[in-house]
């Protein structure tokens, strides 16, 4: 019932009414004016009263009782990470929703994957051991030895997906050292997502036009293939291989090729996409100077090395195609979205810049880079390959971006050096791109204006061969002659710099990768002399380091060390060292820096122990750059905010592993110990 200010004035004696209106003896709505701060204060305790009923459930609970309906309840708050658990009102509607399935592996999974952002499958590993069955409850399915010949069965052997019965392993899974006993349940985790790659041209093995060998990865490149992960928003069912991203086996591909193709991958020839009958799974593998198999009558897919083979002719629908270069839509693996990739960059856009001219393969980028007249931007369309020869200069005052669209990947295949000429006042965005084949290079004559790299490629090492290793001498990625630029490398992965010592640099969430610890990564022209002053936060640098002045080294990782008769005297360098700070990094033993705060090593004790350990050092692999689990925990947690040191710290992951552990440790059943394995 609403008591506004007209029905409190009705329900008064008529009286009163009247003597509260105008005239002699009147009070002129003094009365009224009352009524009105009486009714306002009523229409807030009726709201208050309504809301009561609402605060009982967390969906429609005002703000400042969803923490007190938590406290109720017990619940343990988290990092905040994930969609899922990103304010108290989700969080605390998920744990109700939790104990409602209390202790069901279904539930764990749930739990696992809404807390880390993780692809997750949940194991009890009790049904996995090998046991004297009681006759009352036989298992057919649980027998005491592998089927050997049943190839599907044994290539699952330590997956998540196995179904080989065991022997009881005694040691604690919290631990990570045993797995298959009765209490133990795993949570196999997936921290390496997959990306789509649409459209992009295959890359020729050879410039031999009879041989129909092509590698998938536009770098020409053995990579491995990656299935796209059908992810569920509610977990109704255990995780199976379908919704989980991981390598593509070429046994998996030949057994079921419907459920890689076309979803995961797919090609096309002279614009006619093939159909399933025309492509089959293949090993091939290099037997002498050749591949395992030439193909005769189909599409050969290796979807381990990423290879294609094609035969001389195909007909497709009773019509023959021109067997001319395929282009490829695939899944590659990776991490994090650092480097040119097709995830999401909207954001990182220069919005202002006008006019915006669109590029999409075989049209030349350096064409539209002539055609600006002053500020813009290019926008490259698709996963094309331009092989070309660039210039760009940038005139003072003007500005300048060269992006990828979001979704895309293109390849630059540079045919000379990547000259950036820029006056004073000047600037130079590259957003997106993968560039290979020549280094970038600002000329001495450039003025103070500064270039910046964000979630670029420029390949390490310029080229690859087939086994990922550099296939030219390690030269740099970016040469820097004029000592008034500066330049800004964020979210991308980079070879080796070579700086003016007047120069400035500054990387952010990046890897410098100069192939080997051994080499330089960063320095002067020369290779030897010091560069210009550095920035480096949560940055993996591989190689030595020689700075002018580290000006701040924070949340990174410089993993170098000397070689025999190396003429460097340490593997990081400053010149100025009472100028700077390193916080919170891995330095190498014997290095020359500027004070230093909760650094790695702490002491020359423990650095044969505290020392980086990665999955891969490759460029191209799924896990180049990740910190392995065998790292010290020194290093895997070193950070500033307990995370981990290097490129991959604004992932988070140790704390989306203790927000595991935390709800693990609440929703397990009594007696059950789980433990939390990486898979990739």
């Amino acid at each position: 019932m609403t008591f506004d200010t007209e029905r409190l004035y009705e329900l008064l004696p008529a009286i009163y009414r009247l003597r509260d209106g105008p005239g002699a003896g009147g009070s002129n709505g003094s009365l009224r004016a009352i009524l009105d701060v009486i009714a306002d204060q009523l229409a807030v305790l009726e709201e208050d009263i309504a809301q009561l009923h609402d605060d009982q459930f967390i969906e429609t609970a005002a703000e400042w009782v969803a923490p007190y309906i938590g406290d109720l309840i017990g619940y343990r708050t988290l990092y905040g990470l994930t969609d899922r658990i990103g304010s108290p009102r989700a969080e605390v509607a998920n744990t109700i929703a939790y104990r409602r399935r209390k202790g069901t592996a279904s539930m764990l999974e749930q739990v696992a994957r809404d807390v880390t952002g993780w692809d997750a499958r949940a194991v009890e590993f009790f049904q996995l051991l090998a046991t004297t069955q009681y006759l009352n409850h036989v298992r057919p399915r649980n027998v005491a030895w592998a089927p050997v010949r049943d190839h599907a069965t044994m290539a699952t052997v330590g997956t998540a997906f196995e179904t080989v019965a065991h022997t009881a392993d005694v040691r604690r899974i919290a631990r990570r050292r045993g797995r298959y006993n009765i209490p133990n349940v795993g949570i196999f985790s997936w921290r390496i997502r997959d990306f789509e790659l649409a459209g992009s041209p295959a890359a020729k093995l050879n410039g031999n036009n009879a041989d129909r060998r092509y590698l998938f990865s536009p770098l020409g490149a053995n990579a491995p293939l990656f299935n796209h992960a059908a992810t569920e928003d509610a977990i109704t069912h255990l995780a199976e291989r379908a919704n989980v991203p991981q390598p593509i086996t070429r046994r998996e591909l030949w057994d079921d090729t419907g459920a890689f193709y076309p979803v995961s991958i797919s090609v096309s020839i002279a614009g006619t996409a093939l159909p399933i009958g025309s492509v089959s799974a293949c090993d091939l593998s290099d037997v002498g100077s050749g591949w395992g198999y030439p193909a005769t009558d189909k599409v050969l897919i290796d979807p381990v090395l990423g290879r294609l083979s094609l035969p001389d002719s195909l007909t497709v629908d009773g019509q023959s195609l021109v067997m001319t270069k395929p282009v490829v839509t695939f899944h590659y693996g990776f991490a994090a979205e650092m480097g040119g990739g097709p995830y999401r960059r909207l954001g990182t856009f220069d919005d202002a810049l006008t006019p915006v001219v669109a590029v999409a393969a075989p049209a030349s980028i350096g064409a539209a880079i002539g055609g600006l007249a002053g500020s813009g931007a290019i926008a490259v369309q698709g996963s094309g390959r331009f092989t070309e020869t660039l210039a760009i200069t940038a005139n003072q005052g003007v500005r300048i971006e060269i992006r990828a669209e979001e979704g895309s990947r293109p390849t630059v295949v540079l045919g000379g050096e990547l000259v950036v000429n820029l006056a004073d006042d000047a600037e130079v965005t590259i957003n997106g791109l993968l560039l290979v084949g020549q280094p970038i290079r600002i000329p001495a004559t450039a003025g103070t204006g500064r270039l910046r790299l964000r979630h670029c490629t420029l390949v390490p090492g310029r080229s690859l061969n087939l086994d990922g290793t550099p296939a030219q001498p390690t030269l740099p990625s970016l040469i820097v002659e004029s000592g008034s630029v500066a330049v800004e490398i964020d979210h991308s992965i980079v070879g080796g710099l070579r700086v003016n010592e007047d120069a400035t640099v500054s990387l952010s969430a990046s890897i410098v990768d100069a192939t080997d610890p051994t080499n330089v990564a960063y320095a002067a022209l020369d290779g030897l002399a010091a560069g210009g002053e550095l920035e480096a936060a949560q940055s993996t640098i591989l190689g030595k380091v020689h700075a002018r002045v580290l000006r701040l080294v924070s949340n990174s990782i410089l993993d170098a060390r000397l070689a025999e008769a190396d003429p460097w005297p340490h593997p990081v360098d400053a010149d100025r060292r009472q100028d700077g700070c390193v916080r919170f990094s891995y330095v190498p033993p014997g290095s020359r820096t500027p004070r230093r705060y909760r650094c790695q090593p702490a002491t020359d004790d423990v650095a044969a122990r505290v020392r980086p350990e990665f999955i891969s050092e490759r460029y191209g692999q799924p896990a180049y750059g990740q910190l392995s689990d065998r790292c010290a925990i020194d290093i895997r947690t070193g950070a500033d905010d307990e995370s981990e040191m290097g490129a991959f710290h604004d992932l988070f992951d140790p704390q989306r592993e203790t927000n595991l552990e935390v709800r693990l440790e609440e929703y397990l059943r009594f007696g059950l110990e789980a433990g939390v394995v990486h898979t990739s």
